[in-house]
């Protein structure tokens, strides 16, 4: 059935296509910024050439892969499921690949602005960092709306948001190992073992290094959040279908309604105090919240005229998102009691460095909980299951401007890098590690706004979940679902197990070969030879693609054969454990690593002896078991649940279409 294009739906269409505007004119004015000298643009031609490389041939292998599950849904299902599928798993990648493809040409801009000012570098890192955020929101509600015009059934494009995850799992682990493979690699052997910093051209890690930023906090976070903002959006439809034409279009009309309050917001970002730039990042976050608010307040009578519940339901999604983001500030900030406390455990060693920064990751679990679960009950109060969803909804509405937070961090990482390795003035330095540092906050903040929308939408899809199979309650005294509770419970440590290993193969491999360089290639550390920067871009390639199968399989092939075998309730319970302990995990990994790597950056601004101290090879070595933590396995934990919740609610479809007939 084939929507009327009504006013609401060409609202959404309107709203997302400015949007895509934005992001282009943001390309626009980035790509018009001073490039620099020719050394600068060739380090960052290499930057280019070696996250493209990863890039293309880590969407060969997800090429395969949504090939032949669009083949398999176009049997299992419909031709319907098939294309929704596939245009989920493009949009995706285009969305990642389009945010990467500018991030790596605006870190050279802004090393290069930073001659200028601070206003001027956090202006072109900024830009840069929206393109990616509006690209992501862009393309997710237009493909959703699209969708649903065309086929008039929420339930009929539950493939576009799998054809997400399949991308968003594979970019997000992919990446993250790449990333943090490199990042270990280049620290072991070029901080602690050969003494010289970071980012020094002598390292023959340091172009995969500043490489790996880009696939894994820019293209990874892009697949992530596109994942996660339609995931939000298509549950939600299917749940508002109770309310009628109006509870279906209610969600796709609130993204529509932040995308216009984020580019407002970001228009906030400004400032020439380095001591500021936290506070100019999250005043655009606050903007965008409040003009959301209003917004959907608005929005919420036009379309229930009678109630304000799920308004209410809304309000506690844009609360939370910004309770968030003050509570991951707190713990990962550069001047908090919490970094300034793992800091201090390093001089002692990097034993009680690690053991101070695993005692934050588990304390930063409290305050997100307590808030998500208020979220949780105030949107359940007001709109039931719905509710939740729109509260989901509402956080992943202001995925635009958090994304664009976000994608700073990597922009201002390589500015930073290139301005070292092309040997610029001191003062510029004195720009981009400022720049840089609350880049490290900026991620972890996006990454905890992402674990906790993550909790919610999972929710939203368990609900959708439920409905589909008839499950009214999930009986815990069943040995079934007991079962699936404890194998849900165990799959976010198996999968984070497997991804730090991951990381552990690659840096090895990067070890190796740094080592190598520095034996064979003579004269490196005196500056009379250049490094093969693209042989260690190879290595840690290889190894991102070759060890990011196994875990994306388990996270598609186990809710299956738990449905299978057990049943729709046992799987219940497999959902319900993963969610909870997913979670939990998620914001340990994220916050604890943030927190070791601000720890090890106060110490280099030459606090507690400075850099070459016994408490900075303490808070290094720290760094690099939180480098993982926060970059690769805690990341990755969220399209793991979105991914298992959305093959459940296929599996379900696929009970009720008789494909599947469980125990």
């Amino acid at each position: 059935m084939v929507l009327q294009l009504d006013t609401n739906l060409i609202i959404v269409f309107a709203t997302a296509v400015i949007a895509l505007l934005f992001a282009i004119v943001s390309i626009f004015r980035v790509l018009r910024k001073d490039r620099g000298t020719t050394k600068m643009i060739e380090i960052s031609k290499a930057i280019q050439e070696g996250a493209s490389a990863y890039l293309n041939r880590q969407y060969k292998i997800v090429s395969i892969f949504v090939v032949i599950l669009a083949i398999i849904f176009g049997f299992a299902f419909n031709i319907i499921t098939a294309i929704s599928f596939v245009v989920g798993a493009v949009l995706s990648a285009v969305a990642g690949y389009v945010g990467m493809h500018i991030s790596v040409r605006a870190n050279v801009r802004t090393a290069q602005a930073a001659n200028k000012g601070l206003k001027e570098a956090l202006s072109v890192a900024f830009t840069g960092g929206s393109v990616t955020g509006f690209a992501v929101v862009g393309l997710g509600l237009l493909g959703s709306a699209l969708l649903y015009f065309i086929y008039g059934d929420p339930k009929l494009i539950i493939g576009f948001t799998f054809g997400a995850s399949v991308v968003s799992l594979f970019a997000r682990v992919g990446g993250g190992i790449y990333t943090k493979g490199a990042d270990v690699g280049a620290d072991l052997v070029g901080k602690v073992e050969a003494g010289i910093p970071e980012d020094d051209p002598r390292n023959p890690a340091v172009i995969a290094d500043n490489v790996g930023d880009n696939v894994g906090d820019c293209a990874g976070m892009a697949a992530d959040l596109f994942e996660s903002y339609v995931v939000t959006v298509i549950a939600a439809m299917i749940l508002g279908l109770a309310l009628g034409a109006a509870g279906a279009m209610y969600p796709l009309l609130i993204g529509g309604v932040a995308i216009i309050a984020s580019i407002i917001g970001s228009l906030f970002v400004r400032t020439n105090n380095k001591d500021k730039i936290w506070s100019a990042l999250n005043r655009s976050i606050i903007v965008t919240a409040i003009l959301s608010a209003i917004g959907f307040y608005f929005l919420t009578n036009y379309l229930f005229p009678t109630s304000l519940n799920l308004f209410y339901a809304a309000l506690a999604g844009l609360v939370t998102t910004v309770l968030i983001a003050i509570i991951t500030e707190y713990y990962t900030g550069r001047g908090r009691k919490p970094v300034k406390e793992i800091a201090e455990a390093s001089k002692t060693g990097a034993g009680t460095n690690i053991i101070s920064g695993l005692a934050t990751g588990f304390a930063s679990t409290l305050l997100p909980v307590i808030v998500i679960v208020a979220a949780i009950f105030v949107s359940f109060y007001f709109g039931g299951f719905y509710g939740i969803a729109i509260a989901a909804m509402a956080m992943l509405s202001m995925t635009g401007i958090i994304v664009s937070v976000d994608s700073y961090g990597p922009i201002t990482d390589n500015a930073g890098g290139i301005a070292e390795m092309a040997g610029m003035p001191k003062r510029v330095r004195d720009i981009t590690d400022p720049l840089d540092s609350i880049g490290n906050t900026t991620k972890a903040v996006t990454k905890g706004v992402a674990i906790g929308s993550a909790a919610l939408a999972a929710l939203s899809l368990f609900a959708a979940y439920a409905a589909e199979t008839g499950l009214t309650v999930i009986n815990i005294l069943d040995p079934r679902v007991v079962i699936g509770l404890f194998i849900g419970g165990m799959l976010p440590f198996i999968f984070a197990a497997l991804t730090m290993k991951a990381v552990g193969k690659a840096a090895f491999g990067i070890v190796s070969e740094v080592r190598r360089q520095f034996k064979e290639i003579k004269g490196i550390m005196q500056w009379k030879a250049k490094p093969d920067y693209g042989k260690c871009v190879s290595i840690v390639t290889a190894a991102a693609q070759k060890q990011l199968i196994v875990p994306s399989l388990i996270a598609i092939i186990t809710p299956l054969a738990v449905g299978f075998v057990l049943g729709p309730a046992a799987l219940g319970g497999l959902l319900g454990g993963a969610i909870v302990t997913g979670l939990l995990l998620a914001i340990t990994m994220t916050t604890g690593g943030a927190a070791w790597d601000n720890a090890k950056k106060y110490i280099e601004e030459g606090n507690l002896g400075g850099k070459g101290s016994d408490a900075h090879k303490a808070a290094v070595v720290g760094d690099t078991v939180g480098d993982p933590f926060k970059d690769t396995a805690g990341p990755a934990l969220n399209p793991l649940i979105k991914v298992l919740n959305t093959v459940a609610l296929l599996f379900a479809v696929m009970i009720a279409a008789n494909v599947l007939l469980p125990v």
